[in-house]
């Protein structure tokens, strides 16, 4: 185990590929029943390509973030319905390859599906994009509900990952069933202990998280 301490953030490398750091688990050693789909291991996602530090389409979160997730999932589950997860841990190689993109300026295939209304060059003005990432302390998650039945996904009203004023929780422009999707998912998460992100419905984070100024760098796989 090798520790790297750069300005006032830990960033903690592990070489050891079968062994998660103290602290953490993988989700499905918890709950096997929740859905994941990684949108930073494919080209389905706001760069076009697959994301530095992701390997495997594996959720890895800290353990109380899994325990929570678990309690989310037993009540979903009751109604047939099942959390799907687009995002969890991240390392900090994958917030370094966003920070390089987003420089890129010339750099927009993905502009018409997920920031069409949003200049690249303000990204990180609006906060959608940022050097450091709570995803990479291990308690925060991006994450919907799908029908167990169908296998889709509940009506959001915005897609994963779209950049702008529609995702906000709160976005007044959605239909009735779009806000009951959204606010039966925050609320199942605010009453498992987590608190959810102003511009994204998708986006949450335990309130007590572990690690708390700790920013890791192992990759998922």
């Amino acid at each position: 185990m090798k520790k790297l301490l750069l300005l006032s953030f830990a960033f903690i490398t592990f070489s050891c590929s079968s062994q998660l750091p103290k602290g953490f688990s993988y989700l499905a050693d918890i709950d096997t029943t929740i859905q994941s789909e990684l949108r930073y291991i494919t080209h389905n996602n706001f760069i076009g390509k697959p994301i530095d530090g992701y390997i495997k389409n594996t959720v890895i979160v800290s353990t109380p973030t899994a325990h929570a997730l678990k309690k989310v999932q037993e009540k979903l589950n009751d109604f047939g319905l099942s959390l799907k997860i687009f995002d969890a841990y991240r390392p900090q190689q994958s917030v370094d390859h966003f920070v390089r993109w987003a420089k890129m300026l010339n750099d927009t295939l993905m502009k018409q599906q997920y920031y069409p209304n949003v200049k690249k060059k303000d990204l990180f003005k609006l906060d959608y994009i940022a050097a450091k990432s709570g995803h990479t302390r291990g308690s925060t998650v991006d994450i919907t509900i799908v029908d167990i039945r169908t296998g889709k996904e509940l009506d959001m009203g915005s897609s994963y990952d779209f950049f702008g004023v529609p995702s906000h929780p709160f976005y007044p422009g959605i239909t009735k069933e779009q806000r009951s999707n959204r606010f039966l998912l925050r609320n199942l998460m605010l009453e498992a202990g987590f608190k959810p992100y102003a511009k994204e419905w998708w986006h949450f984070t335990l309130k007590n998280e572990p690690f708390l100024d700790s920013y890791f760098n192992f990759p998922i796989k």
